[in-house]
């Protein structure tokens, strides 16, 4: 593969209002990312480390997944704590280290915030289990007696998105509601006590210096009255298609406005992110309306297929829906939840092609750590090193996402390759070594430095980064070919190189443009391919 970077860019000429309108934010899973104690597990140290790293790719914020004190019944997304550290990770200093450097380095950081549910070890759960049925911590969760005769059954039909009912009944005889592990009871958000605990917590890290909260199941903080039946099976398959009575309830929107209040309170632009699965975009716009939260996460996009007709139709209503609410679309491949990209689209020439169109689209755009080197998703992991709890639940997820929280290649030609002195908790492939950041850095073909490649024209071009929509312009089947100003985007979705006039001067392409330096052939779009141009 080759690519090529023009030597003559144009200059952006300032910056719109608001930098999550147009920021490249880096995910960071911290124990896969690196490891400062070699204990095999990333830690806050870790990162540190590396933050240069990330400032000389090119990103701008750094998104830290739960780092928390937890008992890791879901790798931290099982809060025991959230004004402190799992030791694991290090400690609050370490934490306000990383925070400090970041800023200095002009990077901004978004700290993870899970506010569905908590750790069973939360001091408000274990004495909830301790004073009984009736008593008022019970009332900060979702406790209910059962149904049938003596109380057996489940108070009703809910799944967890893990697998099973998405109740437990403890020794009094009540149940309690989790829509994930057992570990993790859902709070009751009806309850002030949660509503002004979350607020505190919110300010706790604000003052630390954090630029903003990417919000854990946005989306399932408020059930409907009565917890009413489902009605049917196979639940998860709803999800993201359907209004549930446990997701996507209107009420969450009353949380995040009393949660803007918050971040309005403190300069310098702090955001919040929606995880939210809804089931359109425009019900994901509503999270976005100004006086809510700032980005959503775009997974009708990360869920799109290598196809030019899907992917024209999902950019469209990405964008129509986020224009009326005035909020930036963002664009995101890959996350710790979902098979990598390079992976699911089945080849490395397919992902680097989905990159550079990410990279070209109007808006904020997400980066999973690792995909800036061409990573693929670790299928063979034997079972006994598998740690997602979903891989141990029957009809839940498919319990593969250990395959994408596999620690990254630093370094070196053997396994941990410099991700520690002392292994990596997941075992990393042989060939990943030819993968690492090393390897791969100077190589003008390489994955890593198409990234850096990329992200350098889009901070310089003024038509790149913040907006709300594109120019689409004639293109064969199976193409896609759009227009920003005058920054022209053309991509082949299809197996085989296409013909398609070249709007303007090559400035970056994704894979192997030796026919279009042919002066005899200069209009072949190579297959699988993206091509930015200046036109």
């Amino acid at each position: 593969m080759t690519q090529h970077l023009a030597d003559a860019l144009p200059t952006s000429t300032g910056t719109q209002p608001g930098w999550w309108r147009e920021a490249v934010i880096y995910q960071v899973y911290p124990r896969s990312f690196a490891d400062s104690n070699g204990d095999g597990m990333g830690d806050l140290e870790g990162i540190r480390s590396r933050l240069p790293y990330l400032k000389e790719l090119g990103v701008d914020a750094v998104w830290l997944s739960p780092f928390y004190a937890s008992p890791q019944a879901d790798a931290g997304y099982d809060v025991a704590d959230y004004r402190a550290i799992d030791p694991m990770f290090g400690t609050l200093h370490d934490a306000d280290a990383v925070i400090r450097e970041a800023h200095e380095l002009g990077l901004r950081i978004i700290v993870d915030l899970v506010p569905n549910h908590c750790s069973d070890q939360h001091e408000w759960f274990k004495q909830a289990l301790r004073e009984g049925p009736g008593t008022p911590l019970r009332e900060r969760f979702h406790f209910r007696p059962g149904q049938g005769a003596d109380g057996s059954e489940p108070p009703n039909d809910w799944e967890s998105i893990f697998g099973g009912p998405a109740w437990t009944r403890v020794a009094d005889g009540e149940w309690y509601l989790h829509l994930f592990a057992p570990e993790q009871p859902d709070f009751n958000w009806e309850h002030p006590a949660v509503q002004d605990e979350f607020r505190s917590i919110l300010r706790f890290w604000l003052d630390l210096g954090a630029d903003g909260f990417r919000i854990d199941v946005a989306h399932g903080l408020v059930k409907a009255p009565g917890l009413p039946d489902l009605g049917r099976d196979e639940q998860l398959k709803l999800l993201g298609n359907q209004v549930l009575p446990f997701f996507d309830q209107d009420g969450v929107h009353e949380i995040y406005r009393s949660w803007r209040l918050v971040l309005d309170e403190y300069a310098g632009d702090r955001i919040g992110v929606a995880e939210a699965w809804t089931p359109s975009a425009d019900r994901t716009a509503m999270y976005l309306r100004p006086d809510e939260l700032h980005q959503a996460f775009n997974f009708h996009y990360l869920n799109t297929g290598w196809d030019a007709e899907a992917l024209r139709a999902t950019i469209d209503e990405s964008l129509d829906s986020m224009r009326p609410v005035g909020a930036p679309t963002t664009w995101v491949l890959s996350n710790h939840d979902v098979v990598r990209h390079r992976t699911r689209f089945g080849t490395l020439e397919r992902a680097r092609a989905a990159a550079l169109l990410m990279l070209a689209l109007p808006g904020s755009a997400y980066v999973y750590q690792g995909e800036e080197l061409g990573l693929p998703e670790v299928v063979d992991l034997p079972d006994e090193v598998r740690q997602d709890p979903s891989f141990f639940k029957a009809n839940g997820q498919d319990g593969l996402r250990d395959g994408c929280r596999v620690p990254i290649p630093w370094s070196g030609d053997q396994a941990p390759y410099g991700f520690g002195t002392g292994g990596s908790w997941l075992p990393q492939p042989a060939e990943w070594a030819g993968l690492s950041v090393e390897a791969q850095t100077g190589d003008p073909e390489s994955t890593l430095e198409l990234y850096r490649s990329a992200l350098r024209v889009r901070r310089a071009h003024p038509a790149l980064g913040a907006g709300d929509g594109v120019e689409w312009l004639p293109a064969p089947a199976g193409v896609l070919a759009f227009r920003r100003g005058d920054f022209v985007c053309t991509v082949n979705t299809t197996d085989e190189p296409v013909r398609l006039p070249a709007p303007g001067t090559l400035l970056l392409a994704s894979g192997d443009l030796a026919d279009l330096a042919d002066p005899a052939d200069p209009d072949v779009l190579p297959a699988d391919c993206t091509v930015w141009w200046q036109g």
